[in-house]
């Protein structure tokens, strides 16, 4: 029998893929972004919920979902990380950080045997260090065991260095400590392995007629111009001094190195952002093609399946896909959480 899961903050649907490639049952998921929940119901199926996670209760919730599952295996999650993020300005006050909370919250409320979330890196550091050391508290009052680590995805079959929180908590009665997945240097993929079987998309910027998603992006010609002077690998120094943006011609080279940047063939790509449809943003140009990487090869980047049909704006899409759980990733964690509660069911049918 497969292990229902909870899905809160589900976005478009990764870690709900992940985990269900792994053996798992997603029964309920629920996002406040409309695309996003028509992505996952596209894809996962009806089970997706928009709600607005910051506004209902845990007992609503858990009357919402008692009914799809008399006892829930895991819940998981991925509230909303701006605010944790190094990518922001400021102090680390931001509103959006009390949705870990919620989640947990929502989470010990529905007692499942395991809790999941993912997050940005600076989650575990001083920007998320209050959230973080309240949430564990919170497990703990509910019966819970806390582990955590930050994981690279680029280590666990990913094309994609992308360095991602996981937090784990298992309730009492399953067990007291969660081992992570270890690392595999030997499954490191590149940008080629994921994109280079890719056709070039349609010169007018249409869809692809036989990958979905696969568009180009509208690019100015001074921009296209900027991009033609950047080599594989290259960033916004090759772009010729006439050319650079005064605020790159005033910085002396060291902020912001990636923008105007193209994909190494040979390597993993960097972390594919919520942005990643505009080069002008990062290091987001195709290898060697005058264009940015498209949402489908984006998607590729972050593990997702062709079949896997992202529905909404252009850049709604890319959205959705940079803010996305990499299905792989999630799947290998699933697969260690899978381990405990096999062994936690099969000791139960013993002891009955």
């Amino acid at each position: 029998m497969a292990y229902s899961l909870v899905d809160l903050f589900c976005g478009a649907g990764g870690m709900s893929l992940g985990f269900k490639q792994a053996g798992c049952e997603p029964v309920f998921a629920a996002d406040w972004d409309q695309h996003a929940c028509n992505t996952y119901r596209r894809n996962l199926g009806d089970h997706v919920h928009k709600l607005d996670l910051a506004s209902i209760s845990a007992p609503n919730l858990d009357a919402m979902v008692r009914p799809l599952a008399a006892e829930i295996d895991i819940v998981a999650g991925g509230p909303p990380c701006q605010g944790f993020s190094l990518q922001r300005r400021g102090n680390a006050s931001d509103s959006r950080n009390d949705l870990v909370l919620r989640f947990g919250e929502f989470a010990t409320h529905l007692r499942p045997k395991v809790i999941v979330m993912e997050n940005v890196p600076t989650v575990l550091g001083s920007r998320g260090k209050e959230h973080i050391k309240e949430l564990f508290s919170l497990f703990e009052a509910g019966g819970y065991s806390t582990s955590s680590t930050i994981l690279d995805a680029s280590l666990f079959g990913v094309p994609q260095s992308r360095r991602r929180a996981f937090i784990v908590a298992l309730r009492s009665d399953v067990g007291t400590a969660f081992k992570f997945p270890a690392p595999n240097i030997l499954v490191l993929k590149t940008v080629r392995d994921a994109i280079g079987d890719l056709p070039p998309p349609p010169e007018d910027n249409g869809e692809h007629p036989l990958f979905a998603n696969h568009q180009r992006a509208a690019i100015s010609p001074k921009n296209l111009e900027r991009l033609s002077y950047v080599p594989e690998g290259g960033g916004r120094l090759d772009v010729p001094p006439h050319l650079q943006l005064p605020c790159h011609r005033n910085s002396n080279g060291h902020r912001h190195l990636d923008v105007f940047g193209r994909l190494w063939w040979d390597r993993p790509s960097g972390t594919i952002t919520a942005m990643f449809d505009n080069f002008t943003r990062g290091r987001f140009g195709h290898p060697d093609q005058n264009r940015n990487i498209t949402n489908r090869e984006g998607a590729r980047l972050q593990s997702f399946p062709d079949e896997f049909v992202f529905l909404g704006p252009k850049k709604d899409v890319a959205r959705q896909i940079g803010n996305a759980v990499c299905p792989a990733l999630a799947q290998t964690v699933a697969h260690s959480i899978i381990q405990i509660l096999a062994e936690q069911r099969n000791f139960a049918k013993k002891v009955a």
